[in-house]
């Protein structure tokens, strides 16, 4: 009972202001209806034998009706009301109780008491009380009383001897007992089912705000999930190639005297870099206002004739070594494939993370150490679903030179975007830096046993 009647519901549902004018205008139309209800009868001579006059009725029906006016702002008190209220009015003025007008309200509001119901556990003992005052009326009605007896009586007159499955004192108190179950039990049972209906609603509700914030608060996530792949595409694009051109300045200012021609291939990969960089940027600004940056920063080339590239890719590497090589610093990029040709079928989104990988440890490595030598592989394991990145140097950190960080944070996020991580620190056993990565081919989280999911940076790291 407890359960049906949803006592340990947490959902309670909301409290109107007192007389709302929907319920003002129900309590004129009841007031009016009964009224109009109990002169049709008065009429026909129903209340020739009513004990009290016509004022007494009145106030009864009256009473009744301004019961509307609260019956949503207090329903357990309408409810407990509504049982005394039939009782004594049973007692008083029995034909004023049953005329159909007013056995239609009672129905009402104790309805009306069930579905409003904030506090379920008074209401429960609330509809206890009503059940229990129309049960000992009854019983004293027909049973201690002369009610059962006039009522058989009566019907004695027109029906013998018995014509159906019961005898008449047994159909009697048979028919009282079943229109009285219908008449309370309808009411309560139809007001629990407007409480649930109205429960699901609110739930039904609440659940679409949230589904609503919820897109809101992704929408709100994907706006800034877009603006840092952007700052990594930004950082990349420009801090890798005006590193460049500044080690490269710096190389070609230092070995102008002594080598001329060394200096002119400086200088000249500093010009490389300027227009790389511009095109890159050019490029990337392209994309944003399209629209069609993919997820990872990859696209495929633009066949629309607006000079935009696709994204570096594996390929691309060697030129990168060429590009940051000194003449005080070579470095190397070597590609291993397992098998031939594995890394033409790697994913673009696999291929643009690992270059800028590398893109990025070796734009450290020239502002950040002393090497004079720079070593970076990629393998690809077709096989075992991986790609792994290693650069390594062998120098040691610049005084003065520590940078934001940045750089370690944007290779952490993309290679975690595609289910990898990052490790950073120095060699063991050797002089120099080792930055180290590793992601799955299909972007799908592959670890092998050991390996931390996160970044690893040693202590004195100068990313």
């Amino acid at each position: 009972m407890e359960r049906w009647f949803g006592i340990d519901e947490v959902w309670v549902r909301p409290r109107p202001r007192v007389a709302e004018a929907q319920d003002v205008r129900l309590a004129v139309a009841a007031a009016a209806v009964v009224a109009v209800g109990a002169e049709l009868m008065r009429s026909l001579g129903a209340f020739t034998e009513e004990p009290h006059g016509t004022a007494w009725q009145y106030v009864g029906m009256l009473s009744l009706a301004a019961l509307v006016l609260v019956r949503r702002s207090h329903p357990v008190v309408v409810t407990a009301v509504v049982g005394v209220h039939m009782l004594l009015l049973g007692v008083l003025l029995p034909m004023t109780m049953s005329t159909l007008p007013m056995q239609v309200l009672y129905f009402f509001l104790i309805f009306s008491g069930v579905a409003w119901a904030r506090d379920r556990r008074m209401l429960l003992a609330a509809i206890g009380l009503v059940v229990a005052l129309m049960v000992a009326w009854v019983a004293w009605s027909y049973a201690i009383g002369t009610g059962m007896q006039q009522l058989t009586a009566m019907f004695a007159e027109d029906v013998p001897e018995q014509i159906g499955l019961f005898d008449v004192p047994a159909a009697v108190a048979g028919f009282m007992v079943l229109n009285n179950v219908l008449f309370f039990g309808g009411a309560i049972v139809l007001g629990q089912l407007a409480w649930n209906g109205a429960r699901n609603t609110a739930r039904v509700v609440e659940q679409a705000q949230t589904i609503s914030e919820q897109s809101v608060r992704l929408r709100d996530q994907a706006v800034v999930a877009e603006r840092l792949r952007i700052a990594r595409e930004l950082h990349d694009v420009v801090a890798h190639h005006v590193s460049v051109m500044g080690v490269q300045a710096a190389a070609a200012r230092r070995v102008m005297e002594r080598d001329p021609q060394a200096a002119s291939t400086a200088l000249g990969t500093v010009e490389q870099a300027s227009r790389e960089a511009v095109t890159q940027m050019r490029d990337l600004v392209g994309t944003l206002r399209s629209g069609e940056l993919a997820s990872g920063g990859a696209r495929p080339e633009e066949e629309d004739g607006g000079g935009r590239r696709p994204q570096p890719t594996l390929a691309d590497l060697p030129a990168l070594a060429d590009r940051s090589s000194t003449p005080t610093c070579a470095v190397t990029v070597h590609l291993v494939q397992t098998p031939e040709g594995a890394a033409e079928r790697v994913p673009p989104p696999v291929q643009l993370t690992a270059y800028r990988v590398v893109q990025e440890a070796l734009a450290n490595v020239h502002r950040h150490s002393t090497a004079r030598h720079a070593n970076a592989v990629v393998r690809v394991d077709e096989p075992a679903g991986r790609l792994e990145v290693e650069v390594v140097d062998d120098g040691t950190a610049r005084v003065g030179t520590s940078g934001t960080g940045l750089g370690l944070v944007g290779m952490r996020e993309r290679t975690e975007h595609l289910g990898g991580a990052v490790e950073a620190g120095p060699r063991t056993g050797s002089p120099g830096w080792r930055v180290r990565a590793w992601c799955a081919l299909d972007g799908v989280p592959v670890r092998a046993h050991g390996e931390p999911a996160g970044v690893g940076v040693g202590a004195g790291a100068a990313v």
